[in-house]
Formats: structure tokens, sequence, C-alpha cells
């Protein structure tokens, strides 16, 4: 498979887990259950906290065209913009995902903009991989896939409330799915400015990073550790980052 292939599969990997998730609809009568979820979510912060590092931040430092000393100034300050610039979002819309009636359109809204810096996080280290920078394809499609798999219950916690206040099977998947369109979408723009704003690829494969991280440790971890089976995610977290 080309690196061309590898690219597209990898920038549209997102996107198909929140149309999986959002298929939820189709067979289930009352969502994920609370182990499953929390299985999916511990096992994405794991796989995503790891490539996080690997795949984002230490080739941030290693491609800073600075002295070695001060390499780590582009991974330190792209990072604290991606962690801020996420914290603003939450600020701005609420994050809601108990599916509350009347609530539906805020749902939707808020889901999809946590959706733009992981799209963009996957087109940069596309982009860095085909590139021949250091940043590898395997590195590059485990990103891509451990954001796939925290997009399964994304989807479905649109759908699925959508579903239960009367609108149609077809439909509410069809507005579960959108949601996850500006991914690839995100990605394949990152992918084409990429190469035009390369001297200050550390700074966006940075910030993409601390955007990662904050949705790790500011959904992720937190839903996954609330109520019962809280030990299924860390092990499944570990298992993630292992892999």
């Amino acid at each position: 498979m080309t690196d061309i292939y590898k690219t597209a599969l990898g920038i549209l990997d997102p996107f198909f887990g929140t149309a999986l998730g959002a298929s939820t609809v189709f067979f289930l009568k009352r969502g994920l259950g609370d182990g499953i979820k929390k299985a999916l979510l511990g096992f994405a912060a794991g796989v995503m906290t790891a490539a996080s590092v690997w795949s984002l931040l230490i080739p941030s430092i290693e491609m800073t065209d600075m002295k070695k000393a001060l390499s780590w100034i582009p991974a330190a300050v792209g990072f604290l913009i991606g962690t801020a610039f996420l914290l603003a979002l939450d600020k701005i819309v609420p994050r809601i995902y108990d599916g509350q009636a009347g609530r539906s359109a805020m749902l939707i809204f808020a889901v999809t903009l946590h959706n733009i810096p992981e799209g963009m996080a996957v087109g940069v280290v596309f982009a860095g991989a085909a590139a021949g920078g250091t940043v590898t394809m395997a590195e590059a499609m485990a990103l891509s896939i451990g954001i796939a798999i925290q997009n399964l219950p994304e989807g479905s916690i649109i759908s699925l409330p959508l579903h239960f206040d009367g609108m149609k099977r077809g439909r509410a998947f069809l507005y579960g799915t959108l949601s996850g369109v500006v991914e690839p979408i995100g990605a394949a723009l990152t992918v084409l400015l990429t190469a035009v704003i390369s001297p200050v690829l550390p700074y966006i494969l940075s910030f993409a990073a601390g955007a990662m991280v904050y949705v790790v440790f500011g959904e992720l971890v937190p839903e996954s550790q609330t109520g019962e089976g809280a030990d299924v995610s860390m092990i499944c977290a570990a298992v993630g980052f292992c892999l």
C-alpha cells in the first residue's frame, strides 16, 4: 500500500469510528453498555497518550532547527497553546454527553467542535510521515486508530438520544455521522497546508499534542473513572499505551 493510500485511510479512520458509533442506533436499544464504553475510553486514552508523546511531542523537538538546549521551546509553546485552545472551547461550549432532551443541537455542536483539533492532529502526523520525517506511518496510524476508537461512543451519544427523542433512526444516524465529517476535512486541509508552513511544523505538532492530551485527561480519563468498571478502563489504558 502506497503512502498516499495509507494517508487517505488514516485520515478517514476517525470518521469511520464516528459513523460506526452512530450506527448503534440501528441495533442498540439503550446505547453502549457502561463496561464496554469504559473499556473503549480507557484503551483510547492509553493509545492517544502514547501517540501524543512519540508521534507529536518528540518529533516536534527533533525537527526544531535550534540549538539542542533550546529545541524543546516550540514543543512547550505549542503544547500549552493547544491545551489553552481546548480549554477555551470547553468554556464557550459546555461538554454535554448526557443526551438530555431539548439540548440535541448543543450536543452536536459540542462534539463537532471537539473533533476539529483531533482531525488536525491526524493530518499533522500523516503529513510528517509522508514527508519522510521522524514520524513513521505506523505511529501516524496508531494515533488515527486511537482517535477512531474514542469516536465510537461520541457517534452513539449523538444518534441514540436523537432517536429516543422521536427522530427516525436513519436521520439520527445521519446527524451522528455528520458530527465526524470535520475530522477528515481538517486533516486533509492540514496535510495540504503543512507543505506551505513547514517552518512552524514543530509548533503544529505540539499544538495537536496539547489538544489531544487535554481530551485524554479532561474527558476520557474522568469519564472512564466514574462509577463501576474503573479498573477495567485502567487495564485497557495500559494495554493501549503499550500497543
